[in-house]
Formats: structure tokens, C-alpha cells, sequence
């Protein structure tokens, strides 16, 4: 008996996911999944649940960690060490189209559900399996938290000013871009599925995730052999690329070619800074940033960031504001976006929206709710054609 389609219209409609996620970085895959049209079962842990259920901020006594990350997806508890409730995982496995998991490699082998047994049981199963360090090598045994990939993947040395302490970015971007490329990784087993028929395995390691993205600072030391190191806000090989201090904040400032320098030089009354031979090019801009950023601030400190925004727009280059949190969420052009969307039965609780706008596809304003635990429980066994059943212990 097949389980109903998702509600939500999108590219991925008539998807169903499993999700054995918890905590970030598996739990953004589905979100991103759902947000395209997938239906997706969370399955958690009995009486406990997803790990971020426990972590704060509170709203109604609800966590809006796990709210924010959750919504628009279905729960039911089950112990897989139960034979009952495997017998009701293994149902919606016969029926799904994607497992996702983000448990350290092993676990699912020893609950009997390694890819080896899924594939040959459901062969057009989908199993991604999102970990600190992916399947293989020799740390794929550890564990490992954002905190800890930042650190070995390098971006923390590369973030922060020069002689700060190491710092890790602002956001999660160990677990997010984890959770990205595994998304990226499904759809492409999903449209391979479409020629083959078979499922394939997407192994997806946070390390490999972080090394990924170090793209400008790999390539910078695989040319020269210097080891990149923090910058602040500058861009290591593009000048002026930096934010800028003004009378009343900073202002974000992107010349990112000859003919945006002289725009800027222009705009802010400096065309002596274009026709200066220290600045000719990019090249020498960049090995002299310090005494250029110097040069601009002595007149960009003079009036406020209002006043330089509304001038460098009109010139058209590269320029914005550093907004912090509260900026961003009211901001107009995000709201225009629908990049900020309500909860629905949360008290007009707001979260960030989906970014990928497709044509002919709606992008509605409020979003179904994240699932209490095992809230779905009822209608799945219903749709599964099985008797109400309640989860077994722990797992």
C-alpha cells in the first residue's frame, strides 16, 4: 500500500524520504528536500527524539533550534532493535525512494541495515549517509561536531584578523554545506535512477565538505607554496575588496576589476587614487591594500555609510551594508524574496525561507509545521496498512 505524496508542490513531489537524521547537518538536507517537494518521514528515537529537541532557544516550551530546522516534516518513534517497529521501518523502506542518515559509520551495519542488505532488499533505494569523515580512511571511525571539521578543514585559520585567536565562522558551515552536498548527491542518484533503475550509495563526509570549499585558498597555495592565513574582511588576490570604516559603521566595498576601481575613485570625489601608478592594477592594489585601504577610509570616514551606499549604488559598484541579524530578517529585498517565512501553529514564529525559486512552483509564505514526536505515527500505520502500534524502548 503506497504511502500518499507529499502536500507540498515542487520538483520532488511524489518523493518519499526516510529520515534517520538528527541534530544539523542531515536534518538541512531534508528540510531542503521537503522545501522541493519530498514527503519526509522523520523516524526518531523513541520517548527522546531528535538530539535538537533538548537544544534551546525555547518558544512554548518547544526548541526553535528544532523548529527552525524541521518543518514540514512527519515523525514516528521507532526502536530498531524492536522487531515490531523494524518490521515498520522495513515497510517504509519498501515504499521510500531515499534513506538519509547521519549516524558514524558502522551503526547502521550493526542494526543489520548496511547498504550491502538495503540495496540488495530495495534495490532502487537511495541510502545517503552524511558523517564527520565519510566511509573510508583511516578517521572514518570518529566522531565529529562542526566545530571539529572547521578546525581541520581549515577555514578556521583562514577566519579572523591576523593575530587573532583561531575563530570559527559564524555559522554552522561544517554541518550546512554537509547537508548541501548530500542534497546535491540524492537529486543526482535520483535522475541517474531515472536511466538505471538501481539505487545508489551518497557518502558524504563533513572534512571533505570543508576541504571543498577552500577553493581560492588551495589554489593560492598550491601556485606560491605560502600558507594562507587570516585576512579580516579582505579578499586575498582582489583590492579593494574589504569593508571600510565610514563616519557612523563600515560599508562593504567589491571593485573587483580595473573599471570598478576607477567607478569608485570617481564616486567618493578621489580620481587621483586611479591615476596613482601604486594602483594601476589589481595586482598592485593587492600588494599594497594596507596603504590603499588607508587612502579610502581618510575620505570614506568622513560622512556616514548612508550617505557612501547611496552615492557607490548610483555609480554602480559593488557596495552593501553589514547587516547583523535583526537588519537581515527585516530587510526589504529579503522580504521581497520570501526569504523569511512563518511557522503555521507557532505563535508567529519566523524562520529563513527556501532560496531556490522555481518557475511555475509556489513559494508560500507560511510553512507547515516541525512534528511533535511521533505525531504521525497513526496515519503512517494507517497508510502502511497496519494496526496502531506503539514504539518499543529505547534504541
Amino acid at each position: 500500500m503506497a504511502l500518499a505524496p507529499s502536500p507540498v508542490d515542487g520538483p520532488l513531489n511524489g518523493t518519499l524520504v526516510v529520515d534517520l537524521t538528527r541534530v544539523l547537518a542531515g536534518p538541512y538536507c531534508t528540510m531542503v528536500l521537503a522545501d522541493l517537494g519530498a514527503r519526509v518521514v522523520k523516524v526518531e528515537v523513541p520517548e527522546y527524539g531528535d538530539d535538537a529537541r533538548q537544544i534551546g532557544p525555547w518558544l512554548d516550551g518547544r526548541s526553535a533550534y528544532f523548529m527552525s530546522l524541521n518543518r514540514g516534516k512527519e515523525s514516528i518513534a521507532l526502536d530498531l532493535k524492536s522487531p515490531t517497529d523494524r518490521d515498520v521501518f522495513e515497510r517504509l523502506l519498501a515504499e521510500a525512494d531515499i534513506l538519509i542518515e547521519n549516524y558514524r559509520p558502522g551503526t547502521m551495519d550493526r542494526l543489520g541495515y548496511s547498504w550491502e542488505r538495503l540495496h540488495g532488499a530495495y534495490p532502487r533505494l537511495i541510502y545517503a549517509a552524511v558523517s564527520g569523515f565519510g566511509r573510508t580512511g583511516p578517521y572514518a571511525s570518529r566522531p565529529a561536531y562542526d566545530m571539529v571539521v572547521q578546525g581541520m578543514g581549515g577555514i578556521m585559520s583562514l577566519t579572523g584578523h591576523p593575530g587573532s585567536p583561531p575563530t570559527r565562522a559564524g555559522t554552522s558551515v561544517g554541518d550546512i554545506t554537509a547537508g548541501l552536498f548530500a542534497g546535491i548527491g540524492i537529486c543526482a542518484a535520483l535522475k541517474e535512477r531515472e536511466h538505471t533503475g538501481a539505487g545508489r550509495m551518497v557518502d558524504v563526509g563533513m572534512l571533505d565538505c570543508q576541504v571543498a570549499i577552500l577553493e581560492n585558498a588551495i589554489a593560492r597555495y598550491m601556485a606560491t607554496g605560502e600558507v594562507p592565513g587570516p585576512l579580516g574582511a579582505r579578499h586575498p588576490t582582489i583590492t579593494p575588496f574589504d569593508s571600510f570604516a565610514t563616519a557612523d559603521g563600515h560599508v562593504v566595498i567589491a571593485a573587483g576589476n580595473d573599471g570598478l576601481f576607477r567607478r569608485l575613485c570617481e564616486a567618493i570625489d578621489r580620481p587621483d587614487l586611479s591615476e596613482d601608478g601604486r594602483f594601476a592594477s589589481n595586482a598592485e592594489r593587492t600588494e599594497r591594500a594596507v596603504e590603499l585601504k588607508a587612502e579610502l577610509e581618510s575620505t570614506l570616514r568622513r560622512r556616514e555609510t548612508g550617505h557612501w551606499l547611496a552615492i557607490l549604488e548610483a555609480a554602480g559598484v559593488p557596495c552593501g551594508p553589514i547587516n547583523d541579524v535583526a537588519d537581515v530578517v527585516r530587510d526589504p529585498h529579503v522580504l521581497a524574496r520570501n526569504m523569511i517565512v512563518e511557522v503555521e501553529d507557532a505563535n508567529g514564529f519566523r524562520v529563513a525561507g527556501n532560496p531556490v525559486k522555481l518557475s511555475d512552483t509556489p513559494d508560500p509564505r507560511r510553512r507547515s509545521p516541525s512534528p511533535d514526536l511521533d505525531s504521525a505515527r497513526k496515519e503512517i500505520l494507517r497508510e502502511l496498512g497496519l494496526e496502531t502500534r506503539t514504539p518499543g524502548g529505547g534504541w
